[in-house]
């Protein structure tokens, strides 16, 4: 890790202060990190300090899930890096690389991706939320905010509305299952799909050990 990651971790630590989160912690930036690594030979050409940075910095404000501002979290932590990085002496363009992906990965946010550090740090990030490792922290999250593992009656919400704010299982369908078609890059949206096929693998699997739902009683 070169001084000055090693640095912008330090400030990340700092910027977190005692908040604690399971789905975004210095675990989650280290294998955004990795993603970002194995996926970036699809983007030839992008500034691999800056899209470090702009990893490690991506979740530097993380709101609440439910929080009314929510949507505004990736623009902070965008400001919040590029105040750091100006103080390091980089320049506003290699700043504007970091803080335009920063504000891009974010699913809620809305924006496209315009550049290959953008596109790669998106599919990076999008990748944490599939497979195994997106289902730990899928009910991670879930458990945070109060909400349940599923619906005791109807886990796959055929006779209800979709509600992921209150039983975990749903998010599989209100997002998870449809990140795949959003990937920016070929080898992202590959191990998308393969990861997503491991989630429909662990659902089938959850529903027979619970019997698909339903009172005993």
């Amino acid at each position: 890790m070169t001084d000055l990651a090693t640095a912008a971790r330090a400030e990340l630590i700092r910027l977190w202060g005692e908040a604690r989160d399971a789905a975004h912690d210095l675990g989650h930036i280290d294998r955004v990190w990795a993603n970002a690594k194995a996926i970036m030979g699809d983007a030839p050409g992008l500034d691999v300090q800056a899209l470090q940075m702009a990893v490690i910095f991506h979740d530097a404000v993380n709101l609440p899930k439910d929080a009314l501002d929510r949507a505004q979290a990736s623009a902070r932590s965008a400001q919040a890096a590029a105040g750091w990085l100006r103080a390091q002496g980089w320049g506003t363009e290699r700043i504007a690389l970091v803080t335009h992906a920063i504000e891009a990965h974010s699913f809620s946010a809305g924006i496209t991706p315009q550049t290959p550090e953008a596109r790669v740090l998106q599919d990076a990030d999008r990748l944490e939320a599939l497979g195994a490792i997106g289902l730990a922290r899928m009910f991670a999250v879930a458990g945070s905010m109060g909400g349940a593992l599923f619906h005791p009656d109807d886990p796959l919400a055929q006779h209800r509305p979709l509600n992921d704010r209150a039983y975990a299982l749903d998010h599989l369908e209100v997002k998870l299952f449809g990140l795949t078609q959003t990937m920016q890059t070929p080898t992202g949206r590959a191990m998308a799909e393969e990861r997503t096929e491991w989630m429909f693998s662990f659902r089938a699997r959850l529903l027979r050990e619970i019997g698909g739902g339903g009172s005993f009683f």
